[in-house]
């Protein structure tokens, strides 16, 4: 007997083959050859993202989201920078080590900008940030850049 195009349709689901929940993460050598390899391909603006992104473990949606005034201050970017998460509503404390303070010293003095523009901008609208799932495309393409498979030995930092 025939299928009418009413008949529901049989789809594997999205995620067939892929492990569910949280992925592990990164370990200090793999963070310092995703460092390494940026450096090498001489991606700032990235390098920048990633050490901010290591050092304040906020969530995407809340990284792409920083402003200039929340990390500089003066000509220098600060020790110590506040956030408020979008989710939960509350500030978060936390320290930039020097790494994560140069390369973000030299991307802002690349970037340009006053305090209240995003430190990382969105490629199609300058005045907005960077998206969410651009940044997600980025962590996969950088952990792919050092030889990683993405969908089961990293997570997004």
């Amino acid at each position: 007997m025939g299928h009418s195009i009413h008949d529901p349709v049989e789809r594997p689901p999205w995620n067939v083959g892929r492990t569910p929940g949280a992925k592990r993460a990164l370990k200090p050598q793999q963070i310092w050859a995703i460092r390494f390899w940026l450096d090498r391909e001489k991606r700032m603006r990235d390098r920048a993202l990633f050490d901010l992104a290591i050092d304040s473990k906020l969530r995407g949606c809340d990284l792409v989201k920083v402003r200039i005034g929340d990390l500089a201050s003066g000509g220098r970017v600060r020790n110590r920078a506040i956030v408020v998460q979008q989710k939960t509503g509350r500030p978060v404390q936390f320290e930039l080590l020097e790494p994560a303070r140069g390369s973000l010293l030299a991307w802002l003095g690349r970037r340009g900008g006053s305090l209240e523009d995003y430190v990382f901008p969105s490629r199609i609208n300058h005045s907005d940030h960077l998206s969410t799932r651009q940044y997600a495309r980025l962590v996969d393409e950088w952990v792919t850049g050092i030889g990683l498979r993405c969908d089961d030995t990293a997570r997004t930092p």
